[in-house]
């Protein structure tokens, strides 16, 4: 038991040694009670060069960087952004005209339909008035392509249009 005592006390007078070595106040460890104290309780010297934070011209570290109102602070919404409605896309509006291909125009009487395909080469049949992509409809089919009338509104609500043509590639092109 006696030499279990020796140990622990050794472990610790090294433990405050290394924690202690230049870093803060030195501690004094007795023997007997082994009670840590502080080096200035036992009148022991100190270190001249000692280091003492000096709060003067600095910032306080124990302040959170972030305040409750900055971390509530919205931030300044552009009003040319372009909003767009939360709509869930079916059919053809899951494509843009970009992501289509004209492949054929078919004409009966004064009606006319237009044929296009995806890059799966699954096709799909367009006709006027018809929405597609997120903001498009389908303003004109003609002979040789496809018109395509985007209408987008800003924050401010203005609106925005945008005419996005699709041609027919002659066979070969």
């Amino acid at each position: 038991m006696q030499n279990g005592r020796i140990h622990t006390v050794s472990l610790i007078l090294f433990i405050c040694t290394v924690l202690c070595w230049n870093t803060g106040p030195a501690l004094a460890v007795t023997e007997d009670s082994l009670i840590i104290e502080p080096a200035a309780a036992l009148d022991l010297p100190r270190d001249k060069d000692s280091f003492e934070y000096v709060l003067e011209g600095r910032p306080d570290p124990f302040v959170p960087f972030i305040t409750p109102k900055a971390a509530t602070t919205k931030p300044q919404l552009n009003p040319d952004e372009i909003v767009d409605e939360e709509v869930v896309l079916t059919g053809m509006r899951q494509f843009e005209p970009g992501q289509l291909t004209l492949v054929a125009v078919l004409q009966s009487g004064k009606q006319r339909i237009a044929m296009v395909e995806d890059v799966t080469g699954k096709g799909y049949i367009l006709r006027v008035g018809m929405p597609i992509g997120r903001r498009g409809v389908v303003s004109e089919i003609l002979p040789q392509q496809v018109l395509i009338t985007e209408t987008a509104r800003t924050r401010a609500g203005k609106e925005l249009v945008n005419t996005v043509v699709m041609r027919l590639n002659k066979e070969g092109e």
